[in-house]
């Protein structure tokens, strides 16, 4: 139940992916997509170092690039205008990086009943993405599944 028919998933493309070496840039699938948080109401920015939900859409920080390079639902998200990637540390804090290598910038895509999708650190599992209504970052420790926005 993990490809819902109508999406037209291409599983050539997704078996070719699992057994590439992960390094093969080529074989990264990108998309380019704005997320939109619900608490806040705008989209998610990185703004360097710094990560809000404070973009109006099509907002230039709000361009994010993500890379599926597994064939299961991880991502890393990099912001198209600073190149930097949305991680969380270890305190839970997202924050952006210029090099995304590391498992503090990879999230698990979860797509949740009301087709919103919560984005969970792989890192530190039972952690969110998530923002407060003024659209500053949440610690990770303070976010649930059912409130990821």
């Amino acid at each position: 139940q993990m490809f819902a028919a109508e999406e037209n998933v291409d599983f050539r493309i997704h078996v070719e992916n699992q057994t590439r070496a992960r390094d093969d840039v080529s074989r990264k699938q990108l998309r380019l997509y704005q997320l939109y948080s619900r608490t806040s109401g705008k989209h998610i920015q990185v703004l360097g170092r710094r990560i809000s939900a404070k973009g109006e859409d099509g907002d230039k920080y709000a361009q994010l690039l993500v890379e599926t390079d597994t064939f299961g639902s991880q991502v890393r998200i990099k912001g198209k205008e600073t190149d930097f990637y949305l991680c969380m540390n270890r305190k839970g804090k997202l924050v952006g990086k210029p090099d995304g290598t590391s498992k503090e910038c990879v999230f698990i895509e979860k797509v949740l009943e009301n087709n919103y999708t919560a984005l969970m650190s792989a890192k530190y599992s039972g952690w969110y993405v998530g923002f407060t209504k003024k659209g500053r970052p949440r610690k990770g420790p303070k976010t649930r599944e059912n409130q990821q926005d």
